[in-house]
C-alpha cells in the first residue's frame, strides 16, 4: 500500500532524527551500505523504497531506526515535493543549471546516442566535494541514467491493437 504525502511528512522527521542520532552524514551511511549518498537521502526523505535485502545494512548504519520505521521505509513511497521547494536557493540553482545547459545536454545525448532520453527511473545520482584548480571547494553532481531510445510508433508492434483485432 502506498502512503500519502501527509503520512510521509509525519515520518520524515522521525527518519531524519534517527540519522542525526547516528552522528553520520548521508555520505557516511552511503559508504557503510554501498548506496549512493543521494539515494540514502531519498530513503530517509521517503522518496525511495528500502529494499528488504538492504534493510539489515541500513539498520546497522542507522541504529536508531525502529522496526516500525524500517517497515515504513520498505513500503512504496509517495514521490512528490512541496511546490515551494523550487524557491529554495539550492533547488532553484539546480533547476537554473539544468535549464541553462539542458538544450546542449540534449543535443549531445542525441549526437552520441541517437533520438532518446536519459532515464530518471534507472538512474543513479551522487553529490561529491572536490577542490578546484583555484583551491576552492566545488560541488560535483553526477547524474547517471540509462539511455532510453524513442521507439517508432508502428501499429504492428502495438500489442493492444493486435489482441483487439484477433478477437
Amino acid at each position: 500500500m502506498e502512503e500519502s504525502g501527509a503520512s510521509a511528512a509525519a515520518v520524515v522527521p522521525r527518519l531524519l532524527a534517527a540519522k542525526e542520532e547516528s552522528g553520520k552524514s548521508f555520505s557516511d551511511i552511503a559508504a557503510e551500505t554501498g548506496l549512493t549518498n543521494v539515494y540514502v537521502a531519498q530513503l530517509l526523505r521517503r522518496q525511495a523504497q528500502l529494499k528488504p535485502d538492504m534493510a539489515p545494512a541500513f539498520r546497522a548504519a542507522v541504529p536508531a531506526l525502529t522496526d516500525e520505521l524500517v517497515e515504513l521505509m520498505m513500503r512504496p513511497p509517495f514521490r512528490s515535493y512541496h511546490p515551494d521547494i523550487v524557491h529554495e536557493p539550492t533547488i532553484y540553482r539546480l533547476n537554473e543549471a539544468v535549464m541553462h545547459f539542458g538544450e546542449s545536454i540534449k543535443e549531445i545525448i542525441n549526437e552520441d546516442f541517437g533520438d532518446g532520453i536519459m532515464s530518471a527511473i534507472d538512474f543513479y545520482c551522487s553529490v561529491d566535494k572536490i577542490q578546484g584548480a583555484d583551491g576552492k571547494d566545488r560541488v560535483v553532481v553526477t547524474f547517471d541514467g540509462k539511455y532510453l531510445p524513442y521507439t517508432e510508433q508502428r501499429s504492428e508492434h502495438m500489442m493492444s491493437r493486435l489482441n483487439r483485432n484477433a478477437s
